[in-house]
């Protein structure tokens, strides 16, 4: 009997665990969702020559200094890509895992 209370103990553990973890992960999903129009944008930005526009106008010192331009920075945004791509792998090989 004792064995078959650790487990069930254990098992509730583990469930409370998934629970909490299924949770955030529909959270972070709601959060992921809702910017994708804004990675698109992102996207469509940093891959046509507005961005290099805005780039070279900024290195000319054509923009405002104290203008927020964390977009402009050369990785910004392509860090941004890359680190989409490894979220959407990782996301794949749990799906994977858990079709099995």
């Amino acid at each position: 009997m004792t064995e078959q209370i650790e487990r069930i103990q254990e098992m509730e553990e583990k469930l409370d665990r998934c629970l909490a973890a299924a949770v955030k992960m529909q959270e972070a999903l709601d959060v992921f969702e809702a910017c994708t129009d804004d990675y698109v944008s992102l996207l469509d930005y940093y891959g046509g020559g507005q961005w290099m526009q805005d780039y070279e106008d900024d290195e000319a010192g054509k923009l405002p200094a104290d203008l927020k331009r964390g977009v402009l920075a050369q990785d910004t945004v392509y860090d941004l890509i890359q680190d989409t791509k490894e979220i959407k792998m990782q996301m794949l090989k749990i799906l994977a895992k858990i079709v099995e």
